[in-house]
């Protein structure tokens, strides 16, 4: 789908409402959290898109066994199971999940006074990959009037009681780069939901407990 390329006010006025109920948002703060220090995660050597305005790294420690931290994540199919702001997710190869996978998710969008896009529409592809350690995709999400490039790092590192999981991203775009303070708690938020998913998935069946 081609990019609108809009005024700040009118791409300002598409992000925020589109994006910030895509996370699962009631309100999204004008300033943006900071990104912790040191260098950006990285895949096989490759990181993300060192350009971008938009960009968020954040991490947390799940008490589960790293095969199951991997298994929910890389069970793309599975993740409208435990991650609530995805509704679909396909792949679009077969076999183990592998450098080249790529697969198609899809995201609600509520009514605005912008879209009447009723979904995100994300394809990703897997770019770079280290069983058990690390996963690079990239892909746009685009809808009615929207495009965000995006570039995803995540690393997976055991560690006492558990394992860290860390991930960075980056987005690019006209309507994103329009205000780059709201976008970037966007994705921040969207982050820490998202391993907020990941590690009470990963726990409870580490426990036996239902996800």
């Amino acid at each position: 789908m081609p990019v609108i390329r809009s005024t700040s006010t009118r791409a300002a006025l598409l992000t925020a409402p589109l994006v910030a109920a895509l996370l699962g948002t009631a309100a999204v703060p004008a300033a943006a959290t900071a990104s912790p220090p040191g260098k950006s995660l990285t895949c096989r050597g490759e990181g993300v898109d060192p350009d971008a305005l938009v960009r968020h790294r954040t991490e947390t420690v799940m008490q589960a066994p790293l095969r199951t931290i991997w298994k929910l994540q890389t069970d793309v199919e599975r993740w409208p199971s435990w991650k609530a702001a995805v509704t679909t997710a396909d792949r679009l190869d077969h076999g183990p999940f592998r450098h080249g996978s790529a697969f198609r998710w899809m995201m609600p969008v509520p009514p605005n006074p912008v879209t009447s896009a009723p979904s995100l529409d994300i394809t990703s592809t897997v770019e770079q990959l280290k069983r058990n350690s690390c996963i690079r995709w990239t892909g746009p999400a685009t809808g009615e009037g929207l495009r965000i490039d995006g570039v995803h790092v995540w690393t997976f590192t055991k560690v006492k009681g558990g394992v860290r999981v860390s991930t960075e991203e980056t987005h690019t775009g006209p309507q994103v780069e329009a205000n780059v303070g709201i976008a970037t708690e966007i994705l921040r938020q969207g982050l820490e939901a998202w391993l907020r998913d990941l590690k009470t998935a990963a726990e409870a069946r580490a426990h036996g407990r239902p996800c």
